[in-house]
């Protein structure tokens, strides 16, 4: 875990950077500005658009990281690999971006009278998912070339400053809504084109069809993996894009902000596992390739280890002081459950990280696609009858539930084909005292009526976060409770010092 400690911290930094300024962005610049409805129309052409990139990829970005250390090789240009993959990348924008326009008259039908500004906006999500989709492809190349800063600094940091930077504009009256808007999907293309001369000046993509020499036997398991990986895939994005999608149709685009506002703040909670998950998927397909299943299987515990943690942590951080959180956003108190059983889905996500990964860079790959073609029919017949009836909340508990037999599914899976499990004893441990300190904290919480004695929100949600600390970090850490995040940050202190 040594590399995968060290560039997960890096990339976690920026990461953390990054987070801060999207959370000025979207928590502070976005709702002061615009509408829940504008936050809503935002939110959800930004969904649709990773969902056209998601299908207009057509599996190549997948077989990039997957695939490349078998072509790694500067003599023969790497087998033209990347311009391939390019090349497939632009027949997927081409086909989707022909759906797109198809599909319009059906989301007149269906979007017209609640949601309005969605069929305004509506092909927006052609330039903005191409510029997604070249991101991905470069930025999945990159990590297989085990650089991972770069691309996480543009998309995390330099987009959500030049964001700001807009959003500032429009506050101060030089942009309305609409310019905002048209400046936010162009300002998506720099990142892409970066990285584009980037790989182009390292001498990573060469421009010419005789370079691509991939063997035949390549090109058919790249095709088999590909396809299916593509399917997987979609997974995710299809079930965040049918939450937004069925919530602006049975409720409008006001509801779709807020349940995509609560998206945001489990995004805060997931960021730093989103880093080990980055720097991990090459290090499985080291293991696969060299055949190293005690590798495999300790890599799969350690990272489960630490999502559980990270996600353990990061909900008490957020949910503690949640009530006086909103108190500034009054709009937004309606997402309070909303987060609470995203959350449930999202802890166990983390927990199984690394068995989607395992899973889908195995022979077995294509038994994936069952356990994904789960998760979206179950995803979308709960939301059927939940969101008619109970709106956004319902929509969670949807998701939650999913993705909770979901990553139950493939995780049983996993231990019974390959004999690779993420528990481990501490891991009980950790959960029973994250058990406890809640039962103490809501001991208080009641007895002190949400700890009146402290009389402003600012004030409470310092005195929580303190109570965080003191009362779950510290015994954590003292207990050694997680033994790869403890001794990590022992190993930091002890640097540090020297």
């Amino acid at each position: 875990m040594g590399i995968v400690q060290k560039d997960a911290i890096r990339t976690s930094v920026i990461s953390f950077v990054g987070l801060i300024l999207g959370y000025f962005n979207k928590a502070v610049l976005f709702v002061l500005l615009f509408s829940s409805a504008q936050v809503g129309l935002v939110n959800l052409i930004m969904n649709v658009a990773l969902l056209f990139a998601q299908f207009a990829n057509l599996g190549s970005i997948y077989s990039s990281w997957r695939f490349f250390p078998f072509f790694r090789n500067t003599q023969k240009k790497h087998f033209g690999f990347l311009f391939a993959n390019m090349l497939i990348v632009v027949l997927g924008v081409c086909l989707f971006s022909i759906v797109i326009i198809v599909t319009k008259d059906l989301i007149v039908q269906n979007y017209s009278e609640k949601s309005v500004l969605f069929v305004d906006y509506y092909y927006a999500v052609i330039p903005l998912g191409i510029s997604i989709v070249f991101f991905q492809l470069f930025e999945n190349h990159m990590r297989g070339m085990h650089e991972n800063v770069l691309p996480v600094f543009l998309q995390d940091v330099f987009l959500r400053i030049c964001t700001s930077i807009i959003l500032l504009a429009t506050f101060i009256g030089w942009m309305n809504f609409f310019q905002f808007f048209l400046v936010y999907v162009i300002l998506h293309f720099i990142a892409p084109g970066f990285l584009l001369f980037h790989l182009i000046r390292k001498g990573e993509l060469h421009f010419s069809l005789k370079a691509i020499q991939i063997p035949k036997r390549f090109q058919r398991i790249i095709l088999s993996y590909s396809s299916f990986s593509y399917v997987n895939s979609l997974a995710a994005l299809v079930v965040i894009s049918m939450d937004s999608l069925m919530i602006a149709k049975y409720n409008g685009l006001s509801d779709t902000g807020v349940y995509t506002q609560m998206l945001l703040l489990i995004s805060a909670v997931l960021f730093p596992y989103r880093s080990v998950i980055r720097v991990s998927s090459p290090l499985i397909s080291k293991q696969w390739k060299e055949r190293n299943m005690v590798g495999m299987a300790d890599l799969y515990q350690k990272s489960s280890s630490i999502g559980l943690i990270l996600g353990l942590l990061g909900f008490l951080v957020i949910w503690l002081p949640i009530n006086e959180l909103f108190s500034y956003v009054p709009a937004y108190k309606a997402g309070i459950n909303v987060f609470l059983f995203l959350m449930i889905g999202r802890i166990v996500d983390m927990y199984y990280g690394l068995n989607g990964i395992i899973l889908s860079t195995s022979k077995k790959y294509k038994a994936d696609f069952a356990f994904t073609l789960l998760l979206i029919i179950c995803v979308y017949v709960f939301n059927l009858y939940l969101i008619p009836k109970y709106g956004i909340l319902g929509a969670a508990i949807s998701t939650g539930f999913a993705y909770v037999l979901y990553n139950v599914l493939r995780g049983w899976y996993l231990s019974k084909v390959y004999a690779l499990k993420p528990f481990r004893l501490k891991q009980l441990k950790l959960i029973v005292f994250f058990g406890l300190f809640l039962l103490t904290y809501y001991a208080c919480f009641y007895l002190t009526s949400n700890f009146n004695f402290v009389h402003t929100n600012l004030l409470k949600m310092c005195l929580k976060e303190f109570l965080l600390f003191v009362g779950f970090i510290l015994p954590v850490y003292w207990l050694n409770l997680e033994p790869e995040s403890v001794g990590f940050v022992k190993n930091w202190i002890k640097k540090r010092r020297k």
